[in-house]
């Protein structure tokens, strides 16, 4: 994706310019012209419930390499080579700072702990179950020369859910109990499939023990609160520095320009301290979204918002834009040299493993969870379960950068199953995103929205900040509250720590408030205390205080 490689067609093309090289023009030239009709098909096509970015970009990629392919006599048809750095360096980044930065943070916080579940605990298992299901069938298909660490290393690859696609089919809006949970899991869930895919890389498998197991969790761990950890940092450094200085007196680009750099900035870090950037640049968009953006002016407001999603549209339609197109590489289809039924035995084992991964940690890690829930609304449903294993089944550009940085030059495996490995990564990905892709949408209103309960709404947020000082008032947390209460009736009232295992959630909602108005707002910034109301300007709280 990052080198641009001569078409070999002869085309008559000549260019003026001497110092630019015709190739990488017609490349870009293709690019763009393809970015451009993906937008205009897109809202051509946005009423139609089936229909996505994602979908249309596949399509149009796949449409564009048949015609580069027929150009070229069906000889080598990139007009990009695939380059994992590149997507990891340039093009995931801002996909996943804007999501953190445009996510309702009450209803993804209220549901971390599910969150965390999933994406780690459920990644774990899924990992195992494919790891061992591919050594198992593998032999029995014909291939011989994957080792220990190869299976592994698949198990890692195809656990990596599409965080990105999630963002098109399922909406913040009407679900956003299933958008904060499911894409909250993708993206715990691409680093956890990353940290797991590098200990696979450098794991020396001839001495495995406890002590190794136990070493592989604490190298997760340490990788998870540090990456979380930097990106809050950066997020408040960003928020301090623009409020103390108010570069807005004197330029609202000084603004946006420092908040893009320094969010970049957290995740080029991360990666140079060899930590999860994902998680990193993630939580460093949420916490600019709630200090640094309240502390910039109107106009930098609208702009660092459109820009932000902007950019991040931009990376998502090249990305699998880009996915389509490579898939029809001729070369790795060679190089492969496999028939049609080993090509169609692999990738269907993969999908079909895929599947039951998913399926063995969203089931019952749901229902575990439902058994430890008192009150009914706040059980997940079986509707709701089907639709996250569902929209989960969705593998993206995480897993086909993976499997190139596993696959494309091992030297361990021979040239035939590498390629084969590929092509079938790339058949997993364009099925799943196709046919799940397109179907979640009309999924979702014929599983969940026609039958919603009004008791059980998928919308149902967190409480006000009214209603949960008032349960704290009649459970004695208040102090002039509980003085007249002692001195009426002498009866001790709850403990904070006895709220906190009844009502966890709104307790530690709650708690947070009180912190971050009494000690973080004043240093860093953010909405004023005055309450927002709704209809008024963005900020106008924070500006009046």
């Amino acid at each position: 994706m990052a080198v641009l490689e001569t078409i070999p067609t002869q085309l008559p093309l000549q260019v003026s310019s001497s110092f630019l090289d015709t190739s990488t023009i017609i490349a870009l030239a293709v690019f763009f012209a393809l970015l451009c009709a993906c937008i205009i098909i897109g809202h051509l096509l946005e009423e139609k419930r089936w229909a996505n970015e994602s979908i249309t970009a596949l399509l149009l990629g796949l449409c564009a390499g048949l015609v580069v392919l027929l150009l070229s006599k069906f000889q080598s048809s990139r007009l990009l080579l695939f380059d994992e750095d590149l997507f990891f360096l340039y093009l995931l980044p801002p996909i996943i700072f804007n999501a953190g930065f445009q996510v309702k943070k009450k209803q993804f916080f209220k549901n971390f702990t599910i969150i965390l579940l999933f994406g780690v605990l459920g990644t774990v298992i899924s990992f195992c179950l494919i790891s061992l299901g591919a050594f198992l069938l593998f032999r029995r298909i014909g291939i011989l020369t994957l080792k220990v660490d190869d299976f592994l290393a698949v198990g890692a690859i195809l656990s990596a859910t599409d965080s990105v696609c999630t963002l098109q089919v399922l909406s913040q809006d009407e679900t956003p109990f299933l958008y904060s949970v499911v894409f909250g899991e993708g993206v715990v869930n691409d680093a956890t499939s990353i940290v797991l895919f590098n200990a696979v890389q450098s794991l020396d498998l001839s001495d495995i023990d406890a002590i190794t197991a136990l070493k592989l969790l604490g190298t997760f761990l340490y990788l998870f609160f540090t990456s979380t950890a930097l990106g809050i940092v950066v997020g408040l450094m960003s928020a301090y520095i623009i409020k103390s200085l108010y570069f807005g007196r004197h330029s609202t680009d000084r603004e946006v320009a420092l908040m893009m750099l320094m969010a970049y900035l957290s995740y080029m870090l991360a990666e140079l301290l060899n930590l999860s950037g994902i998680l990193t640049i993630f939580f460093c968009g949420i916490v600019m979204s709630h200090y640094t953006w309240h502390n910039i002016t109107q106009s930098s407001r609208i702009t660092t918002k459109h820009a932000f999603a902007t950019i991040s549209f931009i990376a998502e339609t090249f990305i699998f834009l880009y996915v389509g197109m490579d898939a029809l590489d001729i070369d790795k289809w060679k190089s492969s040299n496999s028939g049609a039924g080993t090509s169609i035995a692999v990738s269907s084992t993969l999908f079909a493993l895929v599947l039951i991964g998913r399926a063995a940690f969203v089931f019952p890690l749901a229902n575990i969870r439902n058994c430890l829930q008192t009150s009914d609304s706040t059980k997940i449903d079986f509707p709701r379960q089907f639709i996250m294993w569902w929209a989960g089944l969705m593998r993206g550009a995480v897993t086909i950068a993976l499997s190139y940085s596993k696959f494309a030059e091992s030297k361990k495996v021979s040239t035939q199953d590498s390629a084969l490995m590929i092509t079938s990564t790339i058949i997993v990905v364009l099925f799943s995103t196709l046919v799940f892709g397109s179907i979640t949408k009309p999924l979702i209103q014929a599983v969940m929205l026609r039958n919603a309960k009004p008791a059980t709404s998928d919308a149902t947020d967190i409480p006000s900040l009214e209603d949960i000082r008032l349960l704290f008032i009649e459970n004695g947390d208040d102090q002039s509250e509980q003085e007249r209460d002692e001195e009426t009736s002498g009866v001790p009232k709850r403990s904070s720590l006895r709220l906190l295992m009844s009502h966890p959630t709104t307790t530690v909602h709650y708690f947070w408030r009180k912190f971050d108005d009494k000690f973080m707002r004043p240093v860093f910034g953010g909405r004023g205390f005055v309450p927002f109301v709704p209809g008024s300007p963005s900020g106008q709280a924070h500006e009046t205080s």
